[in-house]
């Protein structure tokens, strides 16, 4: 399936998840501060399914916190502390593959170990093929894979200040 924008990621993760059932627990693990407003992006995308939604930067258990939602306003991982254990899916986001922001795919497989039951998906949303690239897609147990790519252009203008 090929779809384009922030909208093509945000409804395919909708649709990835659209079988789960309400109240039930949805854990993103990413880098500290580059995957996290990713994974707020995200919960927004689930924000009418009122699932418990969970963030853990670099697969670390006791840095577990909850994503609420300031009404109008946005998604926004607090300051809650959560229990990640028994997901029924696991969002690995792409920065944890990175070697300058993420941790190792052995860090993530025995956090997975960890708290995943024999039901969990494990998902990843990641950009410009970082799962394939790193070699994760043949260490992590993926059951879905959302890869966005990403194209910069920025146009200059003599009259601005």
């Amino acid at each position: 399936m090929l779809s384009k924008g922030i909208v093509g990621l945000t409804s395919a993760f909708r649709e990835a998840l659209s079988d789960l059932s309400a109240g039930e627990k949805v854990v993103f693990v990413g880098s500290s501060y580059v995957c996290t407003p990713f994974a707020e992006l995200l919960a927004y995308a689930v924000r009418d399914k009122n699932f418990e939604l969970i963030y853990v930067p670099k697969a670390l258990e006791f840095e577990a916190r909850r994503i609420l939602e300031l009404k109008n306003v946005c998604f926004y991982v607090s300051n809650e502390k959560a229990d990640p254990k028994n997901p029924a899916a696991i969002v690995l986001l792409g920065g944890l593959a990175m070697p300058k922001f993420g941790c190792s795919a052995k860090d993530v497989m025995n956090f997975i170990e960890k708290i995943a039951t024999k039901n969990t998906r494990i998902l990843g949303v990641c950009f410009m093929g970082i799962f394939k690239k790193s070699g994760w897609d043949k260490m992590i147990p993926f059951n879905l894979i959302i890869d966005s790519t990403m194209e910069v252009f920025v146009e200059k203008f003599e009259n601005c200040r």
